[in-house]
């Protein structure tokens, strides 16, 4: 490899060093030439070992294996009568993909001592070893996108399309800025210091935890997998990630994309652990005195149960419930970008079959908008078709069927108008999927329920907002107890979107565009009903540290040499003689330090130190 190394500069050195005596009149003794190209020389090959370093590597990975017969479960669920293994299944034709053995509470508790094994390890990388891990795990995820979807597919029912754009374009975006930003959001900080502690150095350094879990949804099961996983690794954790019964099929083999791209530079896979379990057993894990923090995508009734969980080992929790995202649509929008919004509407209301943690919920229009686009967007949803190779993908199970049908007729026997779907769909070609027609719900009010509750679901429910007064507009957005993502669309100049900026009660908005503070990972998360804490950009990795703040004497070295250091001074030490006069000394202190203006500062600061010591 050495030899490699030497070949290309040495042979690069001498063209150069023969052109440049050629054209220049310098005379420069052997021996210094010698010198100089010696330096040159060690400077190229160290260069070229560093971009060989730090060069992708590549690896393979063996596809999950499908049974060869394929087999139709007359009744697709993942719960089998007399069997506490999960069954796995492809919610879009209900064909059985196989069997995952939950995990039990010691499986849970080797999994944690593995990954803290290999993680006390980790935690000596330096941040261009992580780098390097993550860039091939790029170059596999690039260079296998069109399986990871197919598998992602099969155990979600997604189609192709949002597959591309919610497991490989987000995950690619997430890889890509961890590598390029990861490091200035983790390295250590100067802080600023005082005048009375003018002579400290002030430092903040991010540490790793030890073993973060992940507890994540269903929805996007490679992203929601391999996210949490690439923060835990630049910020230098292990981590267990706790995935969703419902995927459970796809989890193993991307769990292998991740921990291959470990083996590649020589690393221990045992940092990345996967567990499948039910309910009764996650507790196990979230309340795990080996885990130091939880990142928990989900629901909120079950989010209280994680939380009190954790709780029990003073687990921090980042938790991200879902939402009843606004798309506010202003009559300012220009006639122009009318078909450009109305294409974003669509996409952000049924991609992934509506099943999407920041999808539209709740489109919000004024009135001097809202009749036309109801008509714009009426022919558009009757003419989507189902299907994986279609429009709309098919939904994870039909436990929400019933509820979302209630919900349709409750709003309808209020004054809703249904303009299109609204119920299950029995596909033809696979009649054991769980389809539901897209639907268009107009004329929604913020007394019904389908507009404070999430749907998550291939459901576009459309609002008139009383009039075009901003207070108005924010009365219908903020209503439900939820606040995740949002949009707004109108003119550039319209001086209600700052406002409506400023006072939207979510975590994130978009300007003239949908989900845009993802795909360049801003911090992610909500408040009230949404969830708390940050995911994603510099917060959600500062987030997985220790923030551990150091204070030292700058000049420390020189203490023998006229340096300073914190001392006791006589009218401060104990036993205290005289309470008034120290009392008085402690007060110049505070004077001195802190009055504003230099007079103040030396007649009642210095002048009470100097009285009193």
């Amino acid at each position: 490899m050495a030899e490699t190394l030497m070949e290309a500069p040495r042979s690069l050195l001498i063209q150069l060093r023969l052109a440049i005596q050629e054209k220049t009149s310098l005379d420069i003794s052997e021996p210094a030439w010698s010198i100089v190209w010696s330096g040159i020389a060690l400077f190229a090959v160290w260069y070229m070992a560093v971009r060989e370093n730090d060069k992708p590597i590549l690896y393979r990975v063996p596809s999950p294996k499908v049974p060869e017969n394929a087999e139709i479960l007359e009744e697709p669920a993942i719960k089998v009568s007399g069997s506490t293994a999960v069954q796995c299944y492809a919610p879009a034709t209900g064909q059985f993909l196989g069997f995952a053995n939950p995990s039990s509470s010691n499986a849970i508790d080797r999994a944690i001592e593995q990954a803290k094994a290999a993680q006390e390890q980790w935690a000596t990388t330096s941040f261009r070893e992580r780098r390097a891990v993550l860039r091939t795990l790029l170059q596999h995820v690039l260079d296998n996108q069109e399986e990871i979807c197919r598998v992602a597919c099969l155990d979600s029912g997604k189609s192709m399309v949002d597959a591309q754009l919610g497991e490989i374009l987000v995950t690619a975006e997430k890889l890509e800025w961890t590598i390029k930003h990861g490091e200035k959001a983790l390295r250590p900080s100067r802080r600023p210091t005082n005048l009375l502690m003018s002579y400290k150095r002030n430092t903040v350094y991010h540490e790793p935890l030890g073993v973060v879990a992940a507890l994540v949804s269903w929805n996007y099961p490679f992203h929601n997998f391999i996210g949490p996983v690439i923060s835990a690794l630049f910020s230098g954790n292990g981590i267990v990630v706790k995935v969703s019964e419902q995927t459970a099929w796809s989890s193993g083999y991307f769990t292998s994309i991740a921990r291959g791209a470990l083996v590649a530079h020589g690393h221990n896979p045992s940092l990345i652990q996967t567990v499948v379990c039910w309910p009764q057993t996650a507790s196990h894990l979230t309340s795990h005195p080996g885990i130091s923090h939880i990142t928990f995508i989900g629901s909120r009734p079950v989010c209280h149960k994680v939380a009190a969980s954790a709780a029990k080992a003073l687990i921090p929790v980042v938790a991200e419930l879902g939402g009843k995202d606004a798309s506010i649509i202003l009559d300012s929008l220009p006639d122009r970008d009318v078909p450009r919004v109305v294409e974003t509407l669509l996409r952000g209301s049924f991609q992934a079959a509506g099943q999407n943690c920041i999808g539209i919920e709740r489109i919000i229009a004024t009135p001097g908008l809202y009749d036309r686009l109801v008509s714009l967007l009426e022919p558009r949803v009757k003419s989507l078709r189902l299907g994986q190779d279609k429009d709309v993908g098919a939904m994870i199970s039909d436990s929400s069927f019933s509820r979302l049908e209630s919900l349709i007729s409750e709003a309808v026997s209020k004054g809703a108008r249904l303009l299109a779907g609204g119920r299950r769909y029995t596909h033809p070609d696979h009649p054991k999927g769980h389809y539901f027609t897209p639907t268009l719900l107009v004329d929604v009010t913020p007394d019904m329920a389908i507009a404070n509750e999430e749907c998550f679901a291939p459901v576009m429910t459309v609002m008139k907002t009383p009039s075009d007064r901003v207070e108005d507009i924010l009365s219908v957005a903020n209503a439900p107890d939820f606040g995740l993502g949002s949009s707004v669309f109108g003119g550039e100049t319209d001086p209600r979107i700052p406002v409506i900026v400023k006072k939207i009660k979510a975590g994130m908005i978009a300007v003239n565009d949908f989900g845009a503070t993802y795909a360049v990972q801003l911090p992610f998360g909500g408040v009230a009903g949404s969830g708390y804490g940050r995911f994603a950009g510099e917060e959600g990795l500062r987030g997985l540290c220790n923030v551990k703040s150091v204070c030292e004497d700058r000049f420390g070295a020189w203490w023998w040499f006229g340096g300073v250091r914190t001392s006791i001074p006589p009218a401060m030490r104990y036993p205290v003689n005289d309470q008034e006069r120290s009392s008085r000394f402690a007060r110049g202190v505070v004077e001195m330090g802190y009055a504003p203006g230099w007079g103040r500062k030396l007649a009642k600061g210095l002048g009470n130190i100097m009285g009193n010591m």
